[in-house]
């Protein structure tokens, strides 16, 4: 098997994994919305800082274009905790507690901070460095131009 295809699939299974147990850790069902009271600290590391480190770690270990494979660990995490709390979990009032059009924004918050993280992450590991790129020549510099000396104009009115 192509060794890309092997990195892709371990680090979509590492993300999961590190956004899973920052769920975990933290305590928080984001899809669970209680109004104002909603909105904490940990809600908020949970939404933008823990994907933010999943995409960094994608990109760590994918490399080049991980910022389009950092999407993927979110989507599956926030889609099957989704499912959890709708078939499994029945200590809320489903239809009360989980609103689908704010579930979508907080899959959306929580997929750009992992583009973030791997867009970031690309530009540590070193993706975006472009001086050995094969199809982009090595420039000589440029020698100073030496200014020709100017004759002087005569302005003769007409």
């Amino acid at each position: 098997m192509n060794n890309r295809v092997i990195a892709g699939t371990v680090a979509v299974m590492v993300g999961i994994a590190l956004n899973m147990v920052g769920d975990w850790v933290l305590g928080v069902r984001i899809e669970v919305f209680r109004g104002i009271a909603t909105f904490t600290l940990p809600w908020i590391v949970d939404v933008f800082l823990v994907p933010f480190m999943v995409g960094l770690l994608v990109a760590k270990i994918f490399g080049k274009h991980a910022k389009w494979l950092a999407c993927v660990p979110p989507i599956v995490v926030r889609f099957s905790s989704y499912l959890y709390l709708y078939y499994l979990d029945h200590s809320h009032d489903f239809f009360f507690n989980f609103h689908l059009h704010y579930w979508g924004l907080c899959v959306i918050l929580a997929v750009e901070s992992a583009n973030l993280g791997a867009i970031l992450g690309e530009v540590l590991v070193g993706v975006y460095g472009r001086i050995d790129h094969p199809r982009i020549p090595a420039k000589a510099p440029c020698p100073a131009p030496h200014p020709e000396p100017m004759a002087p104009t005569v302005n003769t009115g007409s």
